[in-house]
């Protein structure tokens, strides 16, 4: 029976060996590229859905989501909204009821979404409410992929520019993992929930 901790121990993590996502990776900046993205995406049993915003330094200041990465098993596209807004095709993605999407504090980014257009989002599946329900306290895609693989999801670019006029080839395969990180976490944790696990307590 495999064991899952209810705090995974931080500095276990620079240990683990780095996991990167292993498919295509597609930049979309415009909205006629974005509809052909969104076409492959819906005919997709489960995507994985993350955000990235240009940090703002300054007191109080917030910057509109740059970019919104959605991946398949196989491929993730990263949708350039800092270039290029929230087009109707993305926005009837993510209104669609029919499709599993897995994302972790999804309810931050739709928030964040909203500064760029309003949409009634559809069916979302939310990983940390879930792991909370199952007894994991840690929220974190690091630390919850840490505890779940036993591998090292890198956070190096979360700070960087995400709307310079085009993104290094390390960003691209950081925003792309954190999309594809999600349906692996899903898939496993259920597999778990239907074999069995166990929550041990560790100290962090």
């Amino acid at each position: 029976m495999k064991s899952l901790y209810s705090h995974y121990d931080k500095t276990k993590i620079n240990e683990l060996p780095r996991v990167n996502f292993p498919g295509r990776i597609v930049v979309v900046n415009g909205e006629a590229e974005a509809e052909r993205a969104v076409d492959y995406l819906m005919r997709q049993d489960i995507i994985g859905l993350d955000t990235e915003t240009k940090p703002n330094f300054k007191k109080g200041g917030m910057n509109a989501v740059a970019l919104l990465q959605i991946s398949s098993r196989e491929v993730c596209f990263l949708f350039r909204l800092c270039q290029m807004g929230l087009p109707d095709c993305l926005v009837k993605l993510l209104e669609d009821r029919s499709q599993l999407k897995v994302a972790l504090s999804w309810t931050d980014d739709i928030h964040q979404l909203h500064r760029r257009r309003d949409f009634l989002p559809g069916r979302f599946f939310e990983l940390q409410r879930y792991v909370q329900a199952i007894g994991i306290e840690d929220l974190s895609l690091q630390k919850l992929y840490a505890n779940v693989f036993g591998e090292k999801i890198s956070k190096t670019q979360q700070l960087s520019n995400w709307e310079a006029p085009s993104l290094t080839q390390a960003q691209k395969l950081y925003a792309a993992t954190d999309a594809w990180a999600c349906i692996r976490l899903y898939e496993e944790l259920k597999r778990l929930q239907h074999e069995g696990f166990e929550i041990i307590s560790e100290e962090g």
